[in-house]
């Protein structure tokens, strides 16, 4: 269900790119929602550390906090509830007004990590937080930045660095990602696996 979800969101979004609708709180929910279709329970913890499954709320604002017990012990504490509105009409004002003045991954980047942040729904807050990145990059004319599964150490890692103020190892990750795909599509092209790729 989530591959499906997944791919089915990521073709919403060329729609989206090719209608130019802009980046707004609205459309971040909607995005949620269709990444948590079909979803019925996320699990979770309770405050006494016990699992338990929480009815899903695609697309809707978390009303429960959800911070995360860490590998060390250490909790990890988001945006509470009542400021992720706020937080995320932000987010999206800052998108707006750095789109056309800084270059797209820069923008993506901070984008992805601030959706992270503030984690504003109980499920799907790092797939989405990925599709907004890619989405501004592609609205730019790149390729997505692809986050691979087995990078997933070091993708957590600089995302813990930009928590504790240094976004510079997180931004240098996207860039790397976003070579990989662009090297993935240079080599694809060379060997004639992509074609249609004609002259005027």
């Amino acid at each position: 269900m989530d591959a499906r979800n997944h791919a089915e969101t990521i073709d919403y979004l060329y729609q989206v790119i090719q209608d130019q609708r802009p980046i707004t709180p609205g459309l971040i929910k909607e995005l949620n929602a269709l990444l948590l279709l079909g979803v019925t329970y996320t699990e979770a913890l309770n405050a006494m550390g016990e699992r338990i499954k929480k009815p899903a709320t695609q697309g809707q604002y978390k009303s429960l906090s959800n911070h995360v017990l860490q590998a060390d012990g250490t909790i990890h504490y988001y945006t509470e509830p009542l400021q992720v509105a706020d937080e995320i009409e932000e987010l999206c004002q800052w998108i707006q007004a750095h789109l056309n003045k800084q270059h797209p991954l820069i923008t993506g980047a901070i984008a992805h990590y601030n959706l992270v942040r503030i984690h504003p729904f109980d499920d799907g807050n790092g797939r989405g937080a990925r599709i907004l990145m890619n989405m501004i990059l592609i609205k730019k004319g790149y390729p997505p930045a692809i986050i691979r599964r087995e990078e997933r150490r070091q993708y957590l890692a600089t995302l813990n660095q930009a928590d504790n103020g240094d976004n510079g190892p997180f931004l240098i990750f996207v860039a790397n990602a976003l070579l990989k795909t662009q090297q993935v599509i240079f080599d694809d092209m060379k060997m004639g696996r992509i074609t249609g790729v004609n002259s005027i």
